[in-house]
């Protein structure tokens, strides 16, 4: 299970927030969330707790503190480890270098639009885009109540990623729709 777990994509997130301050897995966890709708959506408690035992198992983080708040469980607070630093900073330089092929649901959905027909297509793409635009609207806040929070940019910058996605997102929606409505992109004869 560790060598799985380690090619999980929040290692990577584990490392840097761990690179912050030291840490409980379940402190790892809610500042996941707190930050990034993005993250959060990827993980769970119990892949947080598995993916730091696999940390700590590859000698990546170390235990440096337990502490027991009345009744509550012992929590054991890790911190990041000098190959830990190096391991992050390895994975960091390679991922931000090369950029990868994502296929996302919705680029498959996209190869086959043709299937809906002119107007079933300009449904669809109408509400994805009220949808999405609404959820960037709310990520927009969330971004900005953390950054007012105090925390720095540079710990919440995959978020102001992940709105320029967005927002290219809903620009490319927006040019397909007036492509269809203006005829330019134009249904083949169905047999």
């Amino acid at each position: 299970m560790p060598r799985r777990a380690l090619d999980n994509p929040l290692v990577l997130a584990i490392l840097g927030l761990l690179l912050e301050r030291p840490m409980h897995p379940y402190e790892v966890l809610a500042d996941l969330r707190r930050r990034s709708e993005y993250q959060a959506a990827a993980i769970t408690r119990g892949s947080v707790y598995d993916i730091v035992s696999a940390l700590a198992a590859a000698g990546w983080v170390s235990e440096v503190a337990r502490h027991r708040a009345g009744n509550r469980p012992e929590r054991t607070v890790y911190d990041l480890t000098a190959a830990g630093r190096a391991e992050l900073v390895r994975r960091l330089d390679d991922q931000i270098r090369h950029p990868q092929r994502e296929f996302t649901p919705f680029l498959g959905a996209v190869a086959y639009l043709g299937a809906l027909g002119p107007d079933g297509a300009v449904d669809a793409l109408t509400e994805r885009a009220r949808r999405l635009g609404e959820r960037t609207a709310a990520d927009e806040r969330r971004l900005a109540e953390v950054l007012a929070d105090g925390v720095p940019r540079l710990y919440v910058i995959e978020a102001e990623y992940a709105l320029g996605v967005a927002r290219a997102e809903l620009a490319w929606i927006d040019a397909v729709l007036a492509d269809i409505r203006g005829g330019v992109l134009a249904w083949p004869e169905v047999k």
